[in-house]
């Protein structure tokens, strides 16, 4: 459980099976990890703004709920991070399983006809997540379910390096780096779990605003969040350049993509005119 040297807080002892290497209760009395709970901000705000921006393109339903189950991943992850409690660590980690479903049903049906439902690929998907958290919640076993988690991300993998490779080519770029940001947030989620020790230590001897950097449990969440959503952006692209659309990535402010298509209920208005 929690290393020594945590404080205690509003919302008492751990009880969750995890308790990561940000020392607890250090920055607010009522948040145990404050900075791996802010940095659910890149989980929750962005993806929200894209479930709308989709529904006011008249986008297909499933995006729509992709993009709002990352921004329920990024809830529960702060619910458990600010409370280390044991039922919030559940909201966090069983939406990622839900999230990478969609993500996969998404990403396997964007070159099918509009308005058809591939029904195995729907069932075995709800059987996975059914599955697992029958598993999860009488087996609590972190490992378990980063297993199953990380079988999801290797099968958006495959599936996104066959369509870079073999049928949208000039999408590498976004395919791509969407890949290299969640490996980048593996990594130093590695670092934050193997090395927690010696960051504790340096931590210790650094100046404040330095030593949040070293917060690296955080920087998966931004990294994850980011590669996430650029994932979405990817499979939504591929998804309207089989629809004939005109997608085109640009940046909010310079800095944030986001994915602007012409509206479908225009095209049906143009169409009919």
């Amino acid at each position: 459980m929690a290393p020594a040297g945590d404080r205690e807080g509003y919302w008492g002892k751990p009880t969750s099976t995890l308790d990561w290497c940000e020392e607890n209760y250090v920055v607010s009395h009522y948040i145990a990890e404050f900075w791996n709970t802010v940095s659910n901000l890149i989980f929750i705000l962005p993806p929200i703004y894209g479930a709308i921006q989709s529904y006011r393109d008249g986008l297909e339903t499933r995006y729509i709920i992709a993009y709002l189950c990352v921004a329920a991943v990024g809830l529960g992850s702060w619910c458990f991070h600010m409370t280390l409690k044991y039922e919030m660590q559940l909201l966090d980690e069983l939406p990622m399983i839900y999230s990478c479903c969609i993500f996969v049903y998404c990403l396997y049906e964007c070159f099918k006809y509009k308005k058809t439902i591939n029904y195995p690929l729907l069932f075995i998907l709800i059987g996975y997540s059914i599955g697992v958290s029958i598993v999860y919640l009488n087996w609590k076993q972190p490992v378990f379910h980063q297993v199953m988690y990380g079988t999801l991300v290797a099968v958006l993998v495959l599936r996104s390096v066959y369509i870079v490779l073999w049928v949208y080519p000039w999408l590498r770029g976004l395919g791509y780096t969407s890949l290299t940001v969640f490996l980048l947030g593996f990594f130093l989620w590695n670092v934050d779990n193997i090395f927690c020790d010696k960051l504790r230590g340096l931590r210790a001897r650094l100046p404040p605003l330095v030593s949040v950097m070293t917060q690296f449990h955080a920087w998966w969440h931004i990294l994850t969040g980011l590669g996430s959503y650029l994932h979405i952006l990817f499979s939504l692209y591929s998804r309207t350049l089989y629809l004939k659309y005109r997608p085109k990535v640009k940046f909010l402010f310079g800095i944030w993509p986001v994915l602007l298509v012409e509206s479908t209920n225009k095209q049906e208005s143009a169409k009919k005119q």
